[in-house]
């Protein structure tokens, strides 16, 4: 066959024989040289098998690209949020023009937007403006001191890693992921309901949207 269809396959799989299917059809794909149609609602098996995702909303294209693509430069909202595990935390805030230089202001602090990301708002000509900032819950740090402050909820173990689901001040929910790897278990049981934290992110990770029409103020047109 030229082309082979494939619709939910893996859906009614458990985890283990699920994660062994992925590899053995990845295997096969590569073998037969040819073109693989796969329809799935798991964004971990479009990342992991495609070549080339075409992301559906209620029969409309919201984003055609490569895993990588759709992943690093999300066209909208939509698209952030399927894209990745947990999903993306969005926090409404201000973005804030002076002269060539970038600011957002997330909960009462104010982080300026440097690098690239700025060098991208400039050549996009973005004014300002109430924004939702989009950042991966793999991309949030736990910081000392100059965080945004925010409480613990949840502690989920998920084995290598911790999903931490906290709140803040205005009781905006975000999840943080942190790597086990570097906490001794002390550490780990310390991180309880109610404890006291501060989280931070830097530029390179942020994203930006526009609230009204859900648009990557970078990536969207």
């Amino acid at each position: 066959a030229k082309v082979f269809l494939m619709d939910e396959p893996l859906s009614n799989l458990d985890a283990k024989l699920r994660n062994q299917m992925r590899a053995e059809i990845i295997l096969l794909r590569q073998k037969l040289d040819t073109t693989f149609i796969y329809v799935t609602h798991d964004q971990t098996e479009a990342m992991t098998l495609g070549d080339r995702i075409v992301i559906m909303r209620d029969g409309i294209i919201e984003q055609v690209g490569t895993p990588t693509e759709v992943f690093e430069m999300p066209r909208n909202i939509f698209v952030a949020e399927f894209i990745g595990a947990p999903k993306m935390n969005m926090i409404e805030t201000e973005l804030v023009r002076e002269g060539d230089r970038y600011y957002v202001t997330p909960f009462g602090t104010r982080m300026e937007v440097t690098g690239e990301k700025r060098q991208e708002l400039l050549a996009k000509g973005v004014q300002g403006g109430t924004i939702m900032l989009g950042v991966r819950p793999e991309h949030m740090l736990i910081t000392e001191e100059g965080g945004i402050p925010c409480t613990l909820e949840v502690n989920e173990m998920m084995g290598s890693e911790l999903h931490l689901h906290v709140y803040t001040a205005d009781g905006t929910r975000l999840i943080v992921r942190i790597p086990t790897i570097n906490l001794s278990m002390e550490q780990r049981k310390e991180l309880a309901f109610g404890k006291k934290l501060q989280v931070s992110f830097e530029s390179k990770v942020m994203h930006f949207f526009n609230k009204e029409t859900g648009l990557n103020l970078i990536y969207g047109e």
